[in-house]
């Protein structure tokens, strides 16, 4: 129920198929980074920019983007309240009309 989220330079994610949104300057990250490039499911949308976040996804791809992880939490929880704030209203006006 996330919507779809702003990963940087008009990308976007569907909110709900994440699963992490990390820091990739770890060595295992890095290596996660490596497999899924191996496999096929990396991608870069960073547009040549030093990557600052991982975002990772139920089916397995790795996303690697230009925006910092907070950055991009912020961005959920940001349209998480958007959407809740639309439900409440919708629901408010289905309650009274």
């Amino acid at each position: 129920m996330y919507g779809l989220i702003n990963i940087g330079f008009g990308n976007v994610v569907v909110g709900d198929r994440v699963i992490a949104i990390v820091n990739p300057g770890s060595q295992p990250l890095k290596r996660l980074r490596d497999v899924a490039e191996s496999q096929g499911k990396l991608l870069e949308v960073n547009h040549g920019r030093k990557t600052r976040a991982f975002v990772i996804t139920d089916s397995g791809h790795v996303i690697a983007s230009a925006i910092q992880p907070e950055t991009i939490t912020n961005r959920f929880t940001q349209n998480f309240y958007d959407i809740e704030k639309a439900l409440e209203r919708i629901r408010k006006e289905a309650f009274n009309g």
